[in-house]
């Protein structure tokens, strides 16, 4: 009786290690570095806008609640509101010094718009070239309240309040073309000369100031027939949230006992971190925009395999008859796809991040790069290059030893 040797066992499939694999996809990007890198640079476009985008919007946040912080969140402003005749109402002459008795009140200062006067440069220029430009009254510690200060000369004092002096604002002097206080400098307003002796840095919380001449109560009541009603009046309070709430409560009251109802009470720091919060809606429009670009990008990681795969059915039979599994085929194109889509996102990250970090020095803001713009655009990369890969790695791995070799 003969006895037959039982058959050996076919030999079990290699296990691929995670270096393995990432050995065989670099191998396979390197081979193509040109086309690889075309493919890579829709990723790495649309990650660096994502990054970009969400970079300067977190740096220009940061940045501006910075200021706001330093210049202070106790600012209040009062305002005259409209009588119920339609009218613009008048702030008693009274108010400012009835706020000033306010509990939680530690400074007050105000302004008062001088109806009807026109600011020029010279007498020779066209009257109906007026620049938007407003003459405001204001009181002598108007700079320190409102939260600004004086970029070159001097402000107004007790003597030059009731001369033909003015202070410009930010925005003024540029208009008129002033870049500098020189001696002598005059600008025409209201038909007469005004001696200019200081230009004001840009007021955050008051920009009404910048696009204003100011120029003292007592001069503006002797050369320009004013009222003396103020028209805004800029309130400090205690530097406590319930201080600045209580101290809001009461303005509008104090202010006109008579017709609280016509004043209007702002608090400008919350304002200006409203319109921070708003200029999401134009970020998304960019972030829109770089997911177009991912998705372009996506489009030619897709390109690039199935090419891949035509190119290599060689290889892909030559590795299925020593024993490559389906498995093995699919996870090796699927991680060629995810590696370049990776490569893609690193890329625009770094250029995102510099794009972030050049703009917001230039302004010199504080650079802010949240870690959800360079883990989201990888991740996103990641993800991109799953799916793009997925199909032509399926179809590599179906392909059998002989239909792949017949190529050869």
């Amino acid at each position: 009786m003969t006895t037959t040797s039982p058959r050996p066992a076919a030999p079990a499939a290699a296990r691929l290690r995670p270096s393995d694999l990432a050995a065989l996809a670099s191998t396979g990007l390197r081979t193509r570095k040109l086309r690889a890198g075309l493919s890579a640079l829709g990723i790495a476009i649309g990650v660096a806008a994502i990054v970009a985008v969400l970079g300067l919007a977190a740096s220009s946040s940061a940045a501006l609640l910075a200021q706001i912080q330093a210049l202070g969140t106790n600012l209040l402003t009062v305002t005259n509101g409209q009588a119920l005749s339609g009218e613009t109402a008048e702030l008693p002459v009274a108010a400012p010094g009835m706020i000033a008795r306010l509990p939680g009140v530690t400074a007050v200062q105000d302004t008062g718009t001088v109806g009807g006067v026109s600011v020029y440069k010279s007498p020779l220029i066209p009257s109906i070239e007026t620049s938007g430009l407003s003459v405001e009254a204001a009181t002598l510690g108007l700079p320190a309240v409102a939260g600004t200060s004086l970029a070159q000369g001097r402000f107004l004092n007790a003597a030059t309040a009731r001369e033909p002096v003015a202070v410009l604002g930010a925005v003024t002097a540029q208009l008129l073309g002033i870049d500098r206080i020189r001696p002598g400098m005059r600008i025409w307003a209201g038909g007469q000369w005004f001696y200019v002796t200081g230009i004001l840095n840009p007021a955050v919380l008051a920009p009404q100031i910048d696009s204003a001449v100011l120029i003292g109560f007592p001069a503006a009541e002797k050369y320009l027939h004013f009222d003396g009603n103020p028209s805004e009046i800029y309130v400090r309070t205690v530097n406590t949230q319930a201080a600045t709430t209580r101290v809001d409560n009461l303005l509008g009251y104090q202010a006109s006992p008579a017709n609280p109802d016509q004043v209007t009470v702002s608090q400008p720091s919350s304002a200006l971190t409203a319109q921070a919060d708003a200029k999401g809606a134009l970020d998304t429009l960019f972030l829109g925009l770089g997911a177009i670009a991912l998705l372009v990008g996506a489009i030619g990681v897709a390109n690039i395999m199935v090419i891949s795969v035509l190119e290599r059915r060689s290889e892909i039979g030559l590795r299925r008859a020593l024993g490559a599994t389906h498995g093995q085929i699919r996870a090796q194109f699927l991680a060629e796809a995810i590696l370049l889509s990776l490569a893609g996102g690193a890329a625009g990250v770094i250029a995102g991040a510099a794009a972030t970090a050049a703009y917001a020095h230039a302004k010199g803001w504080a650079i802010v790069i949240p870690p959800d713009a360079w883990a989201g655009g990888l991740a996103a990369a990641v993800v991109i290059g799953a799916l793009a890969g997925l199909l032509p790695a399926i179809r590599a791995a179906r392909l059998s030893p002989t239909q792949a070799l017949w190529s050869i």
